[in-house]
């Protein structure tokens, strides 16, 4: 048996060296045998064979481009794409969108010198609105103030307040900080309500002037006279306190007015006030078992006449307050 070794050309030149030696010797006996003769023909197909591939593998390996550093570089690249896969997502999708973020932020920071002229355009057009606006707004405010308070000082009076003045203070606001106009919600100035209750006194601040009961009469009167965005429902505490007879009925009169286009809710306990509802609720207060409740129910028809009666300091027995109960009803 010959034993093959080597490689490359080497191991070629083995095999074809070994083909060679078997034909030679097999053609030393030919003609002696057939069988032996047609395995003679198949060394020397063998032989040329192996010739031909040996020279088409040495023209394949001449043709690649070997490159000692080729798989240090890929296997770089790998490990860099995964660590990135790793950081932004776990998968290539993920740090392709990552890549893709980031360019826009690199183009977007590229772009920022023209996006700040932009914004710095938009914000001296703003200024300048602002300006505008908040000059058109004090001017209006200075035009309307003396009628509005000549307005409501005739509500005022209507209300048993005869001779209080309502004051309406504009106050510029602080400039900024680089010393130009200031500017709050409200405009270049605050808007204070200043109250004087009688002649002769002078304003002052309205939570501090007013007690409970003028000060819910302020608001019926401002309630009267402009309407007030986004207040569906106004609450009126004893807004009769201290008044009575005509001017009660005025109180009554304008509460009934504004409750045609919002909810008014008055506590009262004056009929002139009550009979201009169109709603009628009594509260009591009980005490059960040392604990005070209070309870709400709603008051109509007879009932409705009693409670009035009960109001005008009489019972229902009374013919007399019970006609003028219905009359205040019916009016």
């Amino acid at each position: 048996m010959a034993a093959i070794a080597g490689d490359g050309e080497d191991a070629q030149a083995s095999v074809t060296g070994l083909l060679a030696a078997g034909e030679g010797s097999l053609s030393a006996v030919a003609g002696v045998d057939e069988g032996l003769d047609a395995l003679a023909e198949r060394v020397a197909t063998l032989a040329i064979e192996a010739s031909d591939l040996g020279a088409e593998l040495r023209s394949y390996l001449d043709g690649l481009d070997a490159d000692p550093h080729r798989l240090q570089e890929v296997e770089e690249r790998l490990d860099t794409l995964d660590r990135l896969c790793r950081k932004h997502g776990g998968t290539v999708g993920a740090a392709l969108e990552h890549a893709e973020r980031c360019r826009a932020e690199i183009a977007r920071l590229e772009g920022a010198e023209e996006r700040s002229a932009e914004l710095d355009r938009r914000l001296a057009e703003a200024i300048a609105t602002r300006a505008r606006l908040g000059r058109e707004l004090s001017e209006e405010r200075i035009r309307l103030a003396p009628e509005l308070e000549e307005r409501i000082a005739g509500e005022l009076s209507a209300l048993a307040m005869e001779g209080a003045a309502l004051e309406i203070v504009l106050e510029p606001v602080a400039p900024s900080v680089d010393g130009g106009e200031g500017y709050a919600a409200s405009g270049r100035e605050s808007v204070e309500l200043q109250l004087a209750t009688n002649p002769g006194m002078p304003a002052g601040p309205l939570r501090e002037a007013a007690s409970g009961g003028e000060l819910s009469r302020v608001m019926l009167a401002l309630s009267s006279l402009v309407e007030v965005d986004g207040a569906g429902t106004l609450v009126f505490d004893e807004i009769d306190a201290g008044v009575g007879g005509n001017t009660a009925r005025a109180v009554g009169e304008r509460l009934r007015r504004i409750g045609e286009s919002r909810q008014v809710i008055a506590i009262t306990h004056l009929p002139q006030v009550a009979s201009q509802a169109s709603r009628h609720f009594r509260i009591e207060k009980t005490a059960d078992a040392g604990a005070a409740r209070a309870g709400v129910e709603r008051v109509e028809g007879e009932e409705l006449v009693a409670e009035i009666c009960r109001m005008l300091g009489a019972d229902r027995t009374d013919a007399a307050a019970s006609r003028h109960a219905r009359e205040l009803l019916a009016a």
